[in-house]
């Protein structure tokens, strides 16, 4: 079987969320977008998935043009991108992000099967003492590790 070719990741999403369930949808693009995307030109930083009249939309991530001179009139980078999902996760998800605290935040942007997929996560916001606490494990068990080696 093919490796995923992973094209974006927001790792900071890991950082200031936890997240509590993955999901995988389809994205509806352009066709010079997605070259620009297999080209690396796209970043999830900043963005959310959103629900408008009962569709879920990727809102403010970027995509640069693939070839800036061939570029159509009026090319939007930030512009919503609509995700291909069943009825059963919209509805699952519609309920759940609209409960306080909860969020969909995108994770990675990937291929698969010949296929541009959006990961993305249902999640629940960090607290500043959570983070604290983490960066501090993470420095103990560095600080263990070159004892070690």
């Amino acid at each position: 079987m093919k490796e995923v070719q992973i094209y974006s990741e927001n790792r900071k999403a890991y950082y200031d969320y936890n997240v509590l369930e993955k999901f995988e949808a389809g994205l509806v693009l352009l066709g010079f977008e997605v070259k620009s995307i297999k080209s690396g030109h796209m970043s999830l930083a900043g963005s959310y998935v959103i629900f408008r009249q009962g569709e879920p939309y990727l809102i403010g991530s970027k995509v640069a043009p693939y070839q800036p001179n061939n570029t159509p009139e009026g090319y939007i980078q930030e512009r919503e991108r609509k995700l291909l999902l069943s009825k059963k996760e919209i509805n699952y998800l519609s309920g759940r992000s609209s409960e306080k605290g909860f969020s969909l935040v995108p994770l990675k942007i990937y291929e698969k099967s010949g296929r541009i997929k959006l990961e993305f996560g249902l999640a629940k916001g960090t607290k500043k003492y959570d983070k604290k606490e983490k960066i501090k494990k993470r420095d103990i068990e560095r600080e263990i590790q070159r004892e070690l080696s």
